[in-house]
Parts: C-alpha cells; structure tokens; sequence
C-alpha cells in the first residue's frame, strides 16, 4: 500500500495528536494540512494550511480563529470594500463555526504524525559562519 507523506511545520511546544476520535487538543494537525469546508471559504483553497488556524502561545495549542471571533481572520479573506461587514460577519461566524467544523466531536484527523527534529547545519567556522556575509577577498 502506498504511502504519502508531507511535511508540516508545527510549532514544537504543540501537543501531540491525539488518536483518532479522542477529544481534540490544538495539534493543529488538520487544520495545517487543508481546511475544513467554513476555512475553505476563508482560505480560497482545499489544501494547505487553512487562514483561520491561530497559533495561541499562551495555551502552547492552535485554535480557529473563526471559533475564537478573530475580526484579523474574518478582515484578511474579505475584499477591502466589505471590511464594515467584518464585525457582523464575525460574530456570524462565530455562532457557525463549532457546527461547521465538528467542534467537540473528536478528532477526525486520520493522519499519522510523527516527530521529526531538525537541527540546523553547523559548519567547520561553526553555526554563525553560514549566516555571515563573506567578501570577495575572503578564501
């Protein structure tokens, strides 16, 4: 059986997925690999990250910020000549989304996630040196 695989960038204080069907924790891993059908209509897409995932430091966890009244989210999919219709629309959205996105329901992600640490190259002159501008006189 063949397998795909992706790569997405999680902040790493980020919880690790639960099981399918097990109460959601903000992994973010759904939401950073599509959009469910409202962050469809936010994002303009059917893949990748959706627009509406929210990094919260505070609770280490994503969030949608459809859910979490996020006028930012609601302002960014709008064209600029409907921006007095953010605060009505995010309200709106607000009451909608736990239905639209199966809040409380239970993961229903089935992507198997793994961890994977990335460390930056280091080279002979040490890790600043790759960042460090050289000059043409420099060997």
């Amino acid at each position: 059986m063949h397998h795909q695989q992706w790569t997405l960038h999680v902040e790493p204080s980020a919880p690790a997925k639960p099981a399918w069907g097990a109460p959601c924790n903000g992994c973010g891993v759904c939401c950073l690999v599509a959009p469910c059908p409202l962050g469809v209509l936010v994002s303009r897409r059917r893949q990748g990250a959706c627009d509406a995932v929210l990094w919260v430091p505070e609770l280490s966890a994503y969030r949608c910020g459809l859910m979490a009244g996020s006028q930012d989210v609601v302002r960014r999919a709008l064209p600029v000549m409907a921006h007095r219709l953010v605060p009505w629309l995010t309200r709106l959205l607000q009451r909608l989304a736990p239905r639209w996105i199966a809040a409380g329901q239970g993961c229903d992600c089935s992507l198997q996630a793994e961890t994977v640490t990335i460390r930056p190259a280091v080279t002979p002159a040490g890790p600043a040196s790759a960042l460090r501008p050289t000059t043409p006189d420099e060997p």
